[in-house]
């Protein structure tokens, strides 16, 4: 399957995540300036969490992201916060679009949204990276470690971002936020599941460092310059908030890990040799990172890789929950049970 092709560019929305032009004009007309009429609006094809649109009018250009309408699980799509650290990063010279409006009025579309800028340039499906040569392949993975370093790097506090997290230890919070999340989600009983809300809590680490986190971050989510291999705009930070980066990094390793699906699609590096695509191994990737960082790699990484598989694992469940209630981002829906399964007894490897 041709993720790349299957997921870029934008379709006609329909149904549920239809928009009424009419009255997001006549919201957008006094807010944003230089704004005019009439407004088209097609949805971005990839994505599945929180729908994104492309808004045009003339020759002038905005991105639309709105919450899915209807009802949604507590603490999900929280594009509020999303929206307020684009600005904040934004500000502190993290490449990331323009924030233009933040609306919190379900009666306009539907749903709470929020404008940002429009950003011309690439985004890869595919971990592999088809049709690029080694030499760019290895320096957009080294663009991408560069720029996940600077996340992790930057002053929070000075950009405003100080009380952007909650109390107490992260790994634990976000534990018991993942677990709520899967339980909310659960389709079916998945024993490999059970044992890892149990085993991890376990293992939680006595002490953590404490940065800036994206939450999702991947080739999927960043936008490189259409004609050199560096980051333009990273995208989706639904989940970003003050954490343990290498919980982040895990997270961000699942190129390297996630298990490849049975046609083939996943984003996973499993299948490919490395060397001859020029793409760094798992370990000198996380080498290349911390050397941005000024970090010492952690001795229980295995604890972390589980820790994000786990989280993972939660992810496709509540999509497949959203998915079977009708409430999904995208009607393309490559996720299926199976997948929730072999990530868990991935999870539960990492840990022995």
């Amino acid at each position: 399957m041709d993720r790349q092709a299957l997921f870029s560019g934008t379709e006609t929305p329909l149904g549920h995540l239809a928009i009424d032009l009419d009255a997001l004009a006549d919201y957008l007309r006094p807010r944003i300036e230089g704004f005019g009429g009439p407004l088209a609006a097609t949805k971005f094809k990839g994505g599945q969490s929180n729908p994104t649109y492309l808004l045009s009018s003339g020759a002038r250009r905005w991105v639309l992201r709105r919450r899915p309408p209807g009802k949604l699980i507590e603490s999900a799509h929280a594009i509020d916060r999303e929206y307020r650290v684009m600005g904040a990063v934004r500000g502190a010279g993290i490449p990331v679009p323009a924030t233009y409006l933040y609306c919190e009025d379900d009666n306009v579309i539907g749903s709470q949204f929020y404008i940002v800028e429009y950003v011309h340039g690439r985004l890869f499906w595919d971990a592999n990276l088809p049709d690029i040569a080694p030499a760019e392949r290895s320096a957009l993975y080294l663009a991408m470690a560069s720029e996940l370093a600077r996340v992790h790097s930057l002053d929070f506090a000075a950009a405003g971002l100080a009380g952007f997290g909650g109390s107490g230890a992260y790994a634990g919070r976000n534990l018991a936020r993942w677990s709520k999340i899967y339980d909310q989600s659960r389709l079916e009983d998945i024993p490999d599941m059970n044992w890892l809300m149990v085993a991890l809590q376990a293992l939680l680490p006595a002490k953590e460092p404490i940065t800036l986190i994206h939450g999702d971050y991947g080739l999927y989510n960043i936008i490189f310059w259409p004609d050199q291999p560096e980051v333009a705009a990273i995208l989706d930070w639904e989940m970003a908030t003050l954490g343990n980066p290498w919980i982040d990094l895990a997270h961000h390793l699942r190129a390297w890990w996630e298990p490849l699906d049975a046609n083939g699609s996943a984003t996973s590096l499993a299948a490919y040799d490395l060397d001859r695509l020029g793409i760094p191994s798992m370990d000198r990737y996380v080498a290349l990172y911390a050397a941005r960082c000024g970090l010492d790699v952690p001795t229980d990484l295995g604890f972390y890789l589980a820790f994000a598989q786990f989280r993972y694992a939660a992810m496709v469940q509540a999509v497949l929950k959203r998915a079977a209630s009708g409430t999904a981002a995208n009607r393309t829906m490559l996720h299926t049970q199976e997948k929730v399964y072999r990530i868990a007894r991935l999870a539960r490897q990492s840990l022995s």
